[in-house]
């Protein structure tokens, strides 16, 4: 019986290879490790541990055997998506989108989308304007970072919301735990990202990238670590963590942008400490002033005491 490969493109490219692993699979991370353990789980070519971080072009070698049992155990992707739903209505759906939930599908990704799990819940998304594989997607959120995630339902808000972005008056407000001591209790990043030379799945600060603006505000300080509060007024790929990583404050838990694995490894991380906490924006039919609020996850929560013990 041959083996399951499965190459590793943008979407994992930097995470921990237990943790892919159990993304991939729709198992728990204990026997995504015991995979690994047993030797049942590989990463071909190079020695494999479950702390190994996985590259871009890197082939991950699952047993045959366990990914048919893994079948049998999950029917459909929507077993291993639950996703919360924090309004909606017959233009627009905003979701608080679990980690390891792809915001639209993208080549090399078989994991669940946004999209797919709107639709295994009942809610039937109907635009025809965008790509198929974008559907009603106007802002997205990497696949490693949780929180608040709007969804258009028809052409209409599509369109409308797309303005909306495109001028900067949907206010998008996210937390996140840097490294380090930030010097300013707020301050502003200006500067323009574009993909970095060295990798197709990096960006980097680059005079011929696109301009990307971030405001943030310090919340409260730690040994090692500062949570702040971050308005983006820009919507760049990768924005918070490539213009904190600039100042020498990346993401805690974000290997491809230089956080200290040793440091995530304390704080239980398994993915950059990233949360989209609030939106706020006119509603497109209407012009009604939405404003929905995220909390936490229970890993960040985690991560958040164990900081505070260090």
């Amino acid at each position: 019986m041959s083996d399951i490969r499965f190459t590793v493109t943008s979407q994992f490219a930097g995470c921990r290879f237990d943790v892919c692993l159990s993304k991939l699979m729709g198992v728990s991370r204990a026997n995504a490790i015991s995979l690994i353990d047993s030797g049942k789980a590989k990463i071909l070519d190079r020695k494999s541990q479950k702390s190994s971080t996985l590259q871009d072009g890197d082939v991950i070698v699952i047993n045959q055997e366990e990914v048919d049992d893994q079948k049998e155990k999950s029917t459909s992707k929507s077993t291993i998506c639950n996703i919360p739903i924090v309004y909606n209505d017959e233009d627009i759906v905003v979701v608080d989108k679990p980690v390891g939930v792809a915001a639209h599908s993208a080549k090399g990704w078989d994991g669940p989308t946004v999209p797919e799990c709107l639709e295994a819940s009942g809610v039937e998304i109907k635009t025809t304007v965008c790509d198929e594989s974008r559907k009603g997607i106007v802002s997205r959120l990497d696949v490693g970072t949780s929180g608040l995630m709007l969804v258009c339902k028809t052409d209409f808000a599509y369109e409308e919301m797309k303005k909306q972005f495109a001028n900067h008056s949907v206010k998008k407000i996210y937390h996140a735990l840097v490294q380090g001591n930030l010097k300013q209790n707020k301050a502003t990043i200006d500067a323009p990202i574009g993909r970095a030379k060295v990798s197709d799945f990096r960006f980097t600060i680059t005079k011929s990238g696109k301009p990307a603006i971030t405001h943030w505000d310090v919340i409260e300080r730690f040994k090692g670590a500062t949570l702040v509060k971050v308005n983006l007024e820009t919507g760049r790929t990768h924005q918070i963590r490539v213009h904190f990583s600039s100042i020498g404050h990346p993401v805690v838990g974000d290997p491809m942008y230089g956080a200290n694995p040793q440091l995530s490894e304390k704080l239980g991380l398994s993915r950059q400490w990233l949360h989209a906490m609030s939106l706020k924006f006119k509603h497109p039919r209407t012009g009604e002033l939405i404003k929905v609020e995220s909390k936490y996850p229970l890993d960040l929560q985690h991560a958040l005491h164990a900081i505070q013990e260090l």
